[in-house]
């Protein structure tokens, strides 16, 4: 039987960790037939190269900063070295100095930082979704992945913000890439653990809050939920779904206490 994403072409930029949301979603986009390249850059492309390895299928590795403009302009060619277009694309990227900016700081967090942030794990969505426009020649999905930005959450702070921006820019390529055939929608998992969790101090307070609260449970070392989620937003499945917010949490979200 075929997968729901049978002879997809799917890059999935900002896969670090084979703990990352990332690898989770190539990882079931492979299962569900499609072809799969997956990004990063600078440092972290070494550990992109071997993680690469435990993939069902390796699968390319792009360089790419979504902050750099040469990047972005050489990102089509370096795509059509592989593939000769793409299907859909995946936002796994944000960044946030938690030093900075993370962990009750958001009252001191300088605008520097906080600039870094918007351009990284908001702005970038738009620069990424440009940059692969002309691979989407017949339409597509990009999914991007966010944290519920409706509301103020302990030790979040500026990366809150910064969501709040992803979420936000979102819905406003929904509206002008729509007539192309371009889906842009959202996935807000409930907190996993990844290596950007790790990052955020006082992240355990989120956590704590999640076993209690959703009707459903949660699980969060269980990628696989949410890496579903997006493989079904990358498919045919949803062709008239776009500006949407799909909650991978548990039910969280639609709980009052």
């Amino acid at each position: 039987m075929a997968g729901i994403l049978e002879g997809k072409r799917i890059l999935v930029a900002g896969v670090t960790m084979d703990s990352s949301i990332g690898f989770a979603a190539a990882k079931v986009a492979q299962e569900q037939g499609a072809t799969v390249l997956i990004s990063n850059f600078g440092r972290a492309l070494g550990i992109t190269r071997r993680i690469a390895k435990r993939l069902p299928v390796e699968p390319p590795v792009l360089e790419l900063d979504v902050t750099d403009p040469d990047h972005l302009a050489g990102l089509e060619a370096q795509v059509r070295e592989h593939v000769d277009g793409l299907d859909g694309v995946v936002h796994s990227i944000a960044y946030g100095n938690p030093e900075t900016l993370l962990g009750g700081n958001f009252l001191t967090g300088p605008w520097e930082d906080v600039a870094q942030a918007m351009h990284v794990s908001a702005y970038s969505l738009k620069s990424l979704t440009m940059a692969c426009r002309p691979l989407l020649s017949h339409g597509g999905s990009v999914v991007g992945l966010t944290f519920d930005a409706t509301v103020a959450w302990p030790a979040y702070d500026w990366m809150g913000v910064a969501k709040a921006g992803l979420e936000s820019c979102s819905r406003y390529l929904a509206r002008d890439l729509g007539p192309e055939g371009i889906r842009v929608n959202l996935v807000s998992a409930g907190p996993l653990k990844t290596l950007a969790a790790k990052a955020i101090p006082g992240f355990e307070d989120l956590e704590s809050m999640w076993g209690s609260r959703s009707p459903l449970g949660w699980d969060n070392t269980d990628h696989a939920p949410t890496a579903k989620a997006i493989c079904a937003l990358l498919s045919d499945f949803f062709p008239a779904t776009t500006g949407e917010i799909v909650h991978v949490d548990g039910g969280f979200h639609a709980m009052g206490a």
